[in-house]
């Protein structure tokens, strides 16, 4: 069976397809706010395959028109919603539809590497930390904003701020260095304030797992950090194997 799967997040599609074993293939990543989205998408994807599992935090309309797509090349679409408990892992939320697919699935992924404690970090858009106790019981997370998010919103209250570029300095002596050490440095002492915290909660200090597009840029500030970029996906496929709810495609 030929099995792909695609994680719709807010600012990119990424997708791979399983190997017969259940390992995940080459990753590749669309910008769906990019000219010719739809165009590209469909140019990656085989002409006809048999399944294919979505899971999307984008709005209802771009996960249609995502659904469209797949439809028009797939036989059976699974479409990933967050449960209670799955696979060992047990939410904090007591509305589980509040907590993001892509948060739940990075956690069903975290936990598969080892039965301890988890801090779960994924940087996109924003910045999301979930922490999962050696139980497997999620004890909640925060969400703030990633340091592009921060760069782009200084930039749009005041045009003469760059919203890209400078490197991370601890005292920075340029505009530019001093805008990427500030945003960098926000989401930093936001991780490191969690791991304190929930150091003395659990007892134990959780292993640091960081995923998504933008945490390539704090990994030198966190060094005892693992960093696992396609996180989501390994927790997609782990959903697709238990037999996540199938609609056949018209």
């Amino acid at each position: 069976m030929t099995q792909w799967l695609f994680d719709l997040g807010n600012s990119r599609l990424k997708c791979a397809r399983l190997d017969g074993g259940g390992k995940l293939g080459a990753v590749t990543a669309f910008g769906h706010d990019e000219r010719g989205f739809a165009d590209a998408l469909r140019r990656h994807l085989p002409e006809r395959a048999d399944s294919a599992c979505l899971a999307s935090v984008a709005s209802p309309a771009l996960t249609l028109a995502v659904l469209d797509a797949l439809t028009e090349r797939f036989q059976r679409i699974s479409l990933a919603r967050t449960q209670v408990a799955f696979a060992d892992v047990r939410i904090a939320y007591t509305r589980p539809e509040k907590l993001g697919v892509d948060r739940f699935l990075a956690m069903v992924a975290a936990r598969a590497r080892g039965a301890h404690a988890w801090m779960v970090v994924g940087v996109g858009t924003a910045i999301t930390l979930d922490l999962i106790d050696a139980q497997g019981q999620h004890r909640g997370g925060r969400i703030g904003p990633s340091p592009a998010l921060m760069r782009g919103a200084l930039h749009q209250a005041a045009a003469h701020l760059p919203s890209a570029g400078g490197a991370y300095r601890e005292f920075a002596d340029d505009t530019e260095d001093a805008l990427a050490s500030g945003c960098e440095g926000a989401a930093l002492g936001l991780v490191e304030r969690s791991l304190r915290l929930a150091t003395q909660s659990l007892g134990e200090t959780p292993a640091l797992l960081l995923h998504g597009g933008g945490a390539e840029a704090l990994r030198d500030g966190l060094p005892a950090s693992e960093f696992a970029p396609s996180l989501v996906l390994e927790g997609l496929s782990l959903w697709a194997r238990a037999g996540g709810p199938t609609h056949a495609a018209e």
